[in-house]
């Protein structure tokens, strides 16, 4: 799993949402909606995944982000929008646009009609939507013609009309405006009537259906109540209306800020054409402690100074200081009025509200993380980054050292830290075999080459810190050997002298002098001391094994070959020395008199495995 990946999954909200995964290149390849973005989303990471396709995906997220609304239905048609607009890869391709639907009132004509269409038109009526549900929409459709009888009939009132009242008319589901049953006054105020239900405001009716279904239950009429209690359900599923697309919605950007401290985030939600089609975030610094106000003030002005796109209204979720200069400023930079607003009521401030939330837990995830951070890395850590200037945090640094008596029994030893710890893990040792006579440089290049190779071909994490143990010389040798590795990105590599404790940087003359009093540089000695006990520790080793062969030869009759044949059958010099006489035997050509004088010769023992009186 991804770094980002991980920090962004422990910080997810418990809140629904629509979600998107973006490849190593910052493309999104997936949009998804989730009525609970930390359980949705956890899902692609734990656990076994069974789809193949879907497992490919998820190995390509390297980042995630994420928008919160308010319901599930308005997660619903965000993801529609964001999927048109970007067309991730992995996403399914509708070839078919079937739109969502509206509620049309004809509010231009005398006798307005409402029904439901597909379409988008500007021709003066009113449209309502788009719904995700259209059965929902159909059966609210048939409950509003029962509590408000308006027509159902497309004739051209009072134009044309049909030779006598409908079945609707008979059955009650309308008022018969064609042959005068109700005045247009009267008609004109029920359809507002019914306009303020679509508008939200639907306590009313739902109350009025509510009565009715405790009416028919206390009468025993369950049919009846079953049918009550399906009309309330769609009456309230029907008014869970959205803010993801208001049918022709203009341009506009909504912004907010979040302030905690020092620090801030503003949020960019993005609406064109109607429809909010993604969300942009600018952590910022509040040095001075200015207010939420301030802050969006500055937010707004280096934001659209800097792209120079300015949308035809931009709302904000609060007041903001000198708001009419702002405008002013806005307006003359796009050649065009650009409205600036703080809305108070309705889909709009409903919009700003969403954003309003959205920065807060973008700054709280913000914290959350630093927060996290610093429980995890030392602070020497942070120190040594920003002293010598390193690109990234050493989380991973290792040490080379070389150990050995004017060129003989040559080794190298690499130490680990991780998160400024010893990881005893990844400690290496190397046995020098390719340099004769004392050469410190090319021992070093040796060791480091043959770790490198291994970073490069993919089968060790590469570190993020390379220190050396020496000085210019040294360094400059590792270097050289690691440009050679073939890696895509060299790690920055440091040299630690002992004397002086001086730190060396590749093309700088002057060294480096940490305090000795910095916890820095305490950490890159324990590092180096690390590396050459452990050095040290591997020649000595070395020696004696090397030492106790050599012994080995000088035992009668015992030469090169033989000997090489008990160290391979015992795995060292040391091992032989403890067996007895009929192990030894068991190796091909060692008779009991050969075996005997062996063990006499490296540990004084006889035939029997007792010291020999003269030793005692």
């Amino acid at each position: 799993m991804k770094p980002k990946v991980e920090a962004k999954l422990a910080t997810l909200p418990a809140r629904p949402g629509v979600y998107l995964m973006r490849d190593g290149e910052g493309r999104i390849i997936y949009v998804g909606k989730a009525k609970l973005l930390t359980n949705r989303v956890r899902s692609y990471f734990h656990g076994r995944i069974e789809n193949p396709r879907t497992a490919a995906m998820v190995a390509r997220v390297d980042d995630l982000d994420y928008i919160v609304t308010d319901s599930e239905v308005e997660a619903l048609v965000l993801e529609s929008n964001l999927i048109k607009e970007h067309h991730p890869r992995y996403n399914v391709s509708l070839k078919d646009d079937k739109r969502y639907p509206y509620l049309k009132v004809t509010v231009n004509e005398m006798f307005p009609r409402a029904f439901v269409t597909r379409r988008f038109e500007r021709d003066g009526g009113r449209y309502f939507g788009p719904y995700t549900d259209a059965g929902a929409l159909r059966t609210t459709l048939e409950s509003l013609r029962k509590i408000f009888p308006i027509r159902s009939c497309r004739w051209p009132l009072p134009h044309r009309r049909g030779a006598r009242e409908c079945l609707n008319f008979h059955l009650g589901r309308c008022s018969g405006p064609c042959h005068g049953h109700i005045s247009e006054a009267d008609y004109r105020a029920m359809i507002d009537e019914m306009l303020l239900f679509l508008e939200g405001r639907t306590a009313g009716i739902e109350k009025r259906l509510e009565e009715r279904m405790q009416r028919a239950s206390e009468s025993l009429d369950f049919e009846s109540a079953a049918r009550w209690r399906d009309q309330l359900a769609a009456v309230r599923k029907m008014s869970q209306r959205q803010k993801m697309h208001s049918p022709g919605g203009a341009d506009r950007d909504i912004l907010a800020v979040a302030v905690d401290g020092v620090d801030g985030c503003g949020v960019v939600l993005k609406v064109r054409d109607g429809k909010l089609i993604g969300r942009e975030h600018h952590y910022l610094q509040n040095r001075l402690g200015e207010s939420t106000e301030a802050v969006l003030a500055a937010f707004i002005t280096q934001k659209y100074f800097s792209d120079r796109e300015y949308p035809p209204e931009v709302f904000l979720a609060s007041e903001a200081p000198e708001r009419e200069i702002i405008e002013q400023v806005l307006s003359e930079s796009a050649g065009r009025r650009v409205h600036v607003r703080v809305p108070e009521r309705g889909e709009k401030a409903a919009l700003t509200a969403m954003a309003e939330r959205n920065s807060h837990l973008l700054l709280e995830e913000l914290v959350l993380q630093r927060a996290k951070a610093r429980q995890r890395v030392p602070e020497a850590l942070l120190t040594l980054q920003k002293t010598l200037r390193l690109p990234r945090l050493p989380r991973l640094m290792v040490c080379f050292d070389v150990s050995t008596i004017q060129g003989a029994y040559a080794v190298a030893a690499m130490s680990c830290f991780r998160n400024g710890q010893p990881a005893k893990s990844g400690y290496r040792r190397f046995r020098i075999r390719s340099v004769e006579g004392q050469d410190d440089f090319a021992m070093l290049q040796e060791a480091v080459g043959r770790y490198f190779a291994r970073v490069a071909a993919g089968e060790i994490e590469p570190p993020t810190l390379v220190v050396i143990d020496g000085g210019k010389g040294q360094l400059g040798a590792a270097l050289e050997t690691v440009r050679k590795a073939g890696l895509e990105n060299i790690p920055p590599l440091i040299g630690l002298a002992k004397r002086e404790e001086e730190v060396f940087l590749p093309g700088e003359s002057d060294p480096y002098v940490l305090s000795r009093r910095s916890e820095a540089l305490r950490m890159l000695q324990h590092l180096r001391d690390e590396a050459h006990r452990f050095a040290v520790g591997y020649h000595r080793v070395v020696r004696t094994r090397e030492t106790l062969a050599t012994r080995l030869e000088e035992a009668p009759g015992i030469g090169k070959a033989r000997s090489r044949a008990l160290i391979v059958a015992f795995g060292s010099a040391e091992a032989v020395g403890k067996a007895s006489v009929e192990q030894l035997m068991e190796v091909k050509g060692i008779s009991a008199e050969l075996a005997a004088g062996v063990l006499e010769l490296l540990n004084g023992e006889t035939e029997n495995g007792e010291q020999d009186a003269q030793d005692a």
